[in-house]
């Protein structure tokens, strides 16, 4: 019998904005538990349209997540016999085809194949985070190794408390290499040779360090983190929400494709915006502003001042196209 270590989130609803404490028991730890809890709760806020941000946190005193439960790894990949390259890519290949046909899951999670589907489902869910109108923002109140830095690079920002604290990708140090993305997130945040550097040593970034490299968006005061990312989710929360998703799945998909093939997801994304309700109702607030005042409206400081801090230019009709 395959171990499950316990973990739970703790949802907190404030307005628009969710806090969600992940408590991965004593040691802070991401596991399954955790990990179809996540799904579950991504999907909710992608279909919640009252739901515009969620900043996570960890329920352990000095871990935002400590990393994956070794446990979960070392029996999942106990279950299924050694491959080589080529077999592992049949192996991943299988278990995204699997993990779309969902009423096979309940067979397949019976058989070797079932960690590879359950590391593909972590995947999907990050993705859906990426392509998602919520705004996700890791207020790491301590330290993340592993997947517990991979859940982070898949946030959309990140505040980190100052301190003692560190996060990176040790998982060479145990014979293996990142799973959850790591390799693929945190190359894109800092660039591919201190990513490269970083992974083959194994050694994590302290949070100056962190911030230094574009690992983390802001260093704060360990009792400051959840403020400050709750502060953060209400300002970029506050954006359309279609606009955030068709700019997320823009940067996020189109930003590692060639150049005509991201101008092809920008093309789309932005008709798809320039064509919703929302759009349509803002640029026509945005012209009769215009024709009102005898000048463009983000030409004047105060309008422009005002726009940033709502989420949407101010008009006579608008209604923060929410």
């Amino acid at each position: 019998m395959r171990h499950h270590s316990k973990g739970h989130l703790n949802v907190e609803d404030r307005d628009s904005v969710l806090i969600v404490r992940l408590d991965g028991g004593p040691h802070g730890v991401f596991g399954l538990e955790i990990a179809n809890q996540l799904e579950a709760l991504v999907d909710r806020v992608d279909r919640d349209p009252s739901v515009h941000a969620v900043v996570f946190t960890g329920a352990h005193p000095e871990r935002f997540v400590s990393h994956a439960d070794v446990r979960w790894l070392q029996e999942g990949g106990a279950a299924v016999p050694p491959v080589g390259r080529r077999g592992a890519s049949v192996v991943a290949r299988t278990a995204r085809n699997v993990d779309r046909a969902r009423v096979l899951a309940p067979l397949v999670n019976r058989t070797p194949l079932g960690p590879a589907v359950e590391l593909e489902r972590l995947h999907a869910t990050f993705l859906r985070m990426n392509r998602s109108g919520v705004i996700f923002i890791a207020a790491l109140n301590g330290s993340a190794l592993g997947l517990g830095a991979e859940f982070a690079w898949a946030n959309d920002l990140r505040v980190m408390a100052d301190g003692n604290f560190f996060i990176g990708q040790p998982e060479v140090l145990l014979g293996i290499m990142p799973g959850g993305g790591g390799s693929q997130r945190l190359t894109r945040l800092i660039g591919t040779h201190k990513s490269l550097v970083a992974i083959l040593e194994g050694k994590p970034f302290t949070p100056a360090q962190a911030l230094a490299d574009g690992a983390v968006d802001a260093v704060v005061p360990p009792d400051e983190v959840v403020t400050r990312a709750v502060e953060l989710a209400a300002h970029f929360g506050s954006r359309t929400k279609g606009s955030v998703a068709a700019i997320k799945r823009a940067v996020y998909f189109g930003g590692s494709m060639s150049l005509t093939d991201g101008l092809h997801v920008e093309r789309t994304e932005f008709l798809g915006t320039a064509l919703s309700k929302d759009g349509q109702q803002l640029m026509l607030d945005y012209m009769e502003s215009t024709e009102s005042s005898g000048e463009l409206p983000l030409y004047n400081p105060d309008i422009y001042k005002r726009a940033l801090e709502l989420g949407t230019v101010p008009g006579r009709r608008s209604t923060n196209g929410r």
